[in-house]
């Protein structure tokens, strides 16, 4: 079974409840029906306009229909809205006009538990998909930063077994600082447990490895590694790596032979989100790779965003990864 048939499986192992708040689109409607048929979440449609009447057949099926503009829930969206944004300066009419909207109301399912996730972003900017989350699900303790991780799945490349790689951060975070670049290395490791299923080796990637060459990217990512050393002094990282370095046992050992990081490194953290952004589309449609995400990280709770070119399968896999988030996994 390939990596995508594997992930689908085991989401369907838990079933977790998953609201998807943009019912409008077809794509959406196509894989809440794939998803249902094949057990693999619990989907809820979470509706704000006149497509309501549209999703019967669904709701005829068994899935579950929300109307936000109806649901006496607003109340308690348009409160908990206020107390976030209030201090910020936000209207008590601008909160209850905002308490209707499909996101925002599906993100604040999650931030009382009503679902264990939300997944939308095909028809919504990630600006928007990104503000709704912090704004009712929050930071994850102890994480400052929320970013993002595609997952590859490639061809075999240093062994006959397929690989997955965890590409972050290539959707969120423009020119990420040290500490923020400690936050997106932190959490793809601790993603990379629950989605993928195995111990995450991190490199921080640069055009330098160990000092092969100097430059501001290259400090920032010397005092990355330092911060996740005392914050995860467990976790197996290394940098400054160059790519080849990273993924080659080869070249680490010729480049980086003490690194125990070097040849072996299944989550690579990119200095910025120009570098992040354009290697996971390189690999994607030069190698053929299989991209699943962009799966955000830091949340407290699991809300993902989808590209907006997103087909009906990357929804069901991106939905598949997301429900794995909502694991409790030591890490």
């Amino acid at each position: 079974m390939d990596f995508i048939g594997r992930l689908r499986a085991r989401a369907s192992r838990i079933r977790p409840r998953v609201a998807f708040p943009e019912a409008s689109d077809p794509r959406v409607l196509a894989a809440v029906e794939a998803l249902h048929v094949a057990g693999i979440v619990e989907a809820v449609l979470v509706a704000g306009g006149d497509d309501i009447d549209a999703l019967d057949s669904l709701r005829s099926r068994g899935v579950e229909v929300v109307d936000s503009r109806r649901d006496p829930r607003r109340t308690r969206v348009a409160a908990d809205l206020m107390s976030v944004r209030g201090p910020k300066g936000m209207r008590p009419d601008e909160a209850d006009s905002l308490s209707e909207v499909p996101l925002l109301f599906a993100d604040d399912m999650v931030r009382h538990g009503e679902v264990a996730a939300a997944v939308a972003g095909c028809a919504t900017p990630t600006a928007d998909v990104i503000r709704a989350a912090l704004w009712l699900v929050g930071a994850a303790p102890g994480v400052r930063t929320v970013s993002s991780a595609f997952y590859m799945a490639t061809r075999p490349f240093r062994g006959r077994e397929d690989e997955v790689l965890t590409f972050t951060d290539c959707a969120v975070v423009p020119s990420p600082t040290p500490e923020q670049l400690a936050d997106i290395a932190i959490a793809a490791a601790r993603d990379r447990r629950r989605i993928v299923g195995d111990e995450p080796v991190v490199a921080l990637l640069s055009f330098s490895t160990h000092g092969s060459a100097e430059g501001d990217s290259i400090e920032r990512t010397r005092e990355a590694l330092a911060l996740i050393r005392r914050r995860e002094p467990r976790l197996r990282v290394d940098g400054e790596l160059q790519a080849d370095a990273a993924l080659i046992e080869a070249v680490g050992r010729r480049k980086a032979r003490e690194s125990s990081v070097a040849g072996s490194a299944n989550i690579l953290v990119f200095p910025s989100l120009d570098a992040g952004n354009i290697a996971y589309k390189l690999v994607e449609r030069i190698a053929g790779a299989t991209a699943v995400g962009p799966i955000l990280q830091g949340l407290a709770k699991p809300c993902s965003d989808l590209s907006r070119s997103a087909s009906t399968d990357d929804i069901i896999s991106t939905a598949a990864a997301t429900a794995l988030q909502t694991q409790d996994i030591a890490v």
